[in-house]
């Protein structure tokens, strides 16, 4: 089954921040970065049960899984839920970071 991949207006934000941050500090490379990593996200219209639950999963429904985008210190973690034949992308953070909370992934 391949899945329509849906990025909320909360991720693009997300993205978007971040790739500005990219662009200021290596201009050169943002935008092979960010096709990167939208193909990363595209890559989730096949199989996206291969990803694991994510901590946030504990704390609200429905099922929420992670894609870590990136290598060691630079990883990102794309939160998305699956429904139906769609997998939502809620929010993308960097590892670092703590765990979000109801209100970065469902924005309440």
């Amino acid at each position: 089954m391949r899945y329509r991949v849906l990025v909320t207006a909360q991720a693009k934000t997300n993205l978007r921040d971040y790739y500005v941050r990219a662009a200021e500090v290596a201009p050169v490379t943002a935008d092979r970065w960010l096709v990167r990593f939208e193909s990363a996200l595209q890559s989730l219209a096949d199989y996206p049960e291969r990803c694991g639950l994510a901590p946030e999963n504990d704390l609200v429904t429905p099922t929420i899984r992670q894609l870590l985008f990136g290598r060691t210190s630079s990883v990102f973690r794309v939160l998305f839920t699956v429904i139906g034949d769609e997998v939502r992308i809620l929010h993308i953070r960097r590892g670092v970071m703590t765990n979000a909370d109801a209100a970065d992934l469902f924005g309440e």
